[in-house]
């Protein structure tokens, strides 16, 4: 009866978390129409506009690489006239929205665990409710908006900035034509390739903020729970972007 007991106390585990965050989430709900938007602003800043080396970085690189992969089969096919239509469609569908959401999970999500958990532990939540000030809308309501807000306007970028770097692999190291790889981009892709991603990306704002501020809130007590929420925040953002990925491309597309 030993793997059992341990079954069911892992199981009766796991929905007490499910039933914590629905809480979390229906408060922060609950809290929206009073939402100080000066602190969001300052949230805004600090979690979307401080992202914008990292990011820029890795889209670069990502839509560098997949333009050097796909380019040479396209060539060698005589399908040259579509490397830019395929890779707007793969940078504003799928590779934009997911690598923002992967980006911003380690650095968003765990900033953001990082911060509540501490103010956890010293007991600075505490203190907000003493001084009766409703901690759901002083520290989670502006982060989740700010995220909802930032991550698909971080995603547009982003999205440009790939389909940027795969114009420069594909006209110099390729020796493709600027003028054929721009053209391909306006006979392939839509309005709503971008669109559709960018509706993506705010869901994965929101959970991001969600599951950040979740970990944080009811972390343990010392600084060695505060690393393990923090840990476990981007491993379970990041579980959850791929997963609702699919759903949303199921939905959307």
């Amino acid at each position: 009866m030993t793997w059992l007991t341990w079954i069911g106390k892992k199981m009766i585990f796991f929905l007490s978390q499910i039933g914590e965050a629905m809480l979390l989430l229906w408060r922060t709900i609950e809290q929206l129409p009073k939402i100080n938007w000066k602190l969001t602003i300052e949230q805004m800043a600090h979690l979307g506009v401080h992202s914008l080396p990292i990011l820029s970085l890795t889209m670069f690189f990502a839509g560098a690489v997949m333009t050097l992969q796909v380019a040479d089969v396209l060539i060698r096919y005589g399908a040259q006239g579509t490397v830019g239509g395929i890779m707007a469609i793969a940078m504003g569908r799928e590779l934009g929205p997911v690598l923002v959401g992967v980006v911003l999970a380690g650095r968003v999500g765990a900033a953001i665990t990082a911060e509540l958990g501490t103010m956890k532990v010293t007991e600075q939540i505490d203190a907000l409710k003493v001084m009766a000030v409703n901690p759901i809308g002083y520290l989670v309501v502006p982060r989740v908006v700010a995220c909802m807000i930032m991550v698909p306007i971080l995603t547009f970028y982003g999205v440009l900035i790939g389909t940027g770097g795969g114009y420069l692999v594909a006209t110099v190291v390729k020796g493709l034509a600027g003028a054929t790889y721009l053209d391909s981009i306006q006979i392939f892709a839509i309005l709503s390739d971008l669109t559709y991603g960018l509706i993506k990306s705010c869901v994965f704002g929101a959970v991001i903020a969600l599951v950040g501020s979740y970990k944080g809130m009811y972390t343990d007590m010392g600084a060695t729970a505060v690393g393990y929420a923090t840990t476990s925040s981007v491993v379970t953002s990041i579980i959850l972007v791929f997963i609702l990925n699919y759903f949303l491309s199921v939905l959307l597309f």
